[in-house]
């Protein structure tokens, strides 16, 4: 049987593989409708100006959305802290990153009570390790030093930039689909309403099947890297048993936090350490007695628990543990 550590590898490998694909028929289905389109009206070369005009499009829409995106630090609303004011975990971080031949990256701290704790950076020499006060309040110092490890485990291995290259197609997909939502506005961000306003229904359904393709392969890639930030940092503290630790002391307080506190953090829970959303749907009761389901209610739970299988961008907690158990007997 293979070791963990190839399967990992081979896991990677295949779910890269599976994006460049998704990305080259991205491509293709934007051509072909703008080939057709020139081809309607007559324009030659077709090919050439076909070729022209997705790329000005896509390009011009990774560009867009990109500039949008706000930063981590903004979003989990932490403020940086050095060594006076944070003496303990400036020591840990540092030595936990020489351990891993990384740049000491700087430290973030946010007042919220939910669990977080993520790396922020494309280059590891721009990092930004971001944790929250309910993370190191709910571990001891053992169990952040793993925390820690495996966030800067993520530097180690570029985890950033390669899941924001990957992303490239589930990013140009969100972007036309949100374009042609705005297709009657007028909008100088409208481009596929500006060039080929009729073509749109296509257009979007090519987005649309590329965004569930893509967005699938890249969680299975995220869940991937999760699992090789986990054997990294087991390896770096010398104790799998002990990140296994933190990770079900930061799951119960996950499971303690309110849903309002956890929508709060939404925007940075793809990228913390475990997934800061409810494992399940918040269900209100309804009617004067507060005793009526909501309508179609099972079918709304399986169709939640089928979008954390696709999307999920952490392996289930569970599993997780079961792996570093699995690493702490080979030990």
């Amino acid at each position: 049987m293979p070791s963990p550590s190839i399967r990992l590898y081979v896991g990677m490998v295949a779910a890269v593989l599976a994006l460049v694909l998704v990305t080259i028929g991205l491509l293709a289905g934007v051509w072909v409708v703008f080939y057709g389109m020139l081809v309607v009206f007559g324009i030659r070369p077709a090919a050439h100006g076909a070729f022209v005009a997705t790329t000005v499009t896509l390009l011009t829409i990774a560009y867009l959305e990109y500039r949008h995106l706000e930063t981590i630090e903004r979003l989990s609303d932490a403020h940086p802290v050095d060594r006076e004011s944070a003496p303990h975990l400036y020591d840990v971080t540092t030595r936990v990153a020489a351990q891993l031949d990384v740049p000491v990256p700087t430290i973030a701290v946010s007042e919220r009570n939910a669990p977080e704790a993520l790396a922020v950076g494309f280059r590891p020499e721009n990092v930004h390790l971001v944790l929250s006060l309910g993370t190191i309040r709910a571990l001891d110092a053992d169990e952040l030093e793993a925390v820690i490890a495996h966030e800067l485990a993520h530097v180690k291995n570029r985890d950033a930039m390669v899941m924001t290259v990957v992303s490239l197609p589930v990013v140009l997909a969100d972007g036309l689909g949100s374009r042609l939502e705005r297709i009657d506005e007028p909008s100088s961000e409208s481009i596929v309403a500006a060039v080929v306003p009729f073509v749109a229904p296509i257009i979007g359904l090519v987005a649309a099947v590329v965004w569930i393709i893509g967005s699938a392969i890249t969680a299975r890639l995220s869940r991937v890297r999760e699992r090789a930030a986990d054997r990294t940092a087991a390896e770096v503290t010398g104790s799998p048993a002990t990140l296994a630790s933190a990770l079900r002391r930061l799951d119960a307080e996950i499971t303690d936090t309110p849903k309002q506190d956890l929508r709060e953090v939404s925007g940075v829970s793809s990228l913390s350490i475990l997934p800061l959303e409810p494992r399940e749907l918040e269900k209100v009761m309804l009617g004067p007695e507060g005793d009526i389901e909501p309508s179609y209610w099972w079918l709304r739970t399986r169709l939640h628990r089928l979008q954390r299988w696709l999307f999920g961008t952490h392996p289930p907690t569970a599993d997780r543990l079961e792996s570093l158990a699995a690493l702490e007997r080979e030990r």
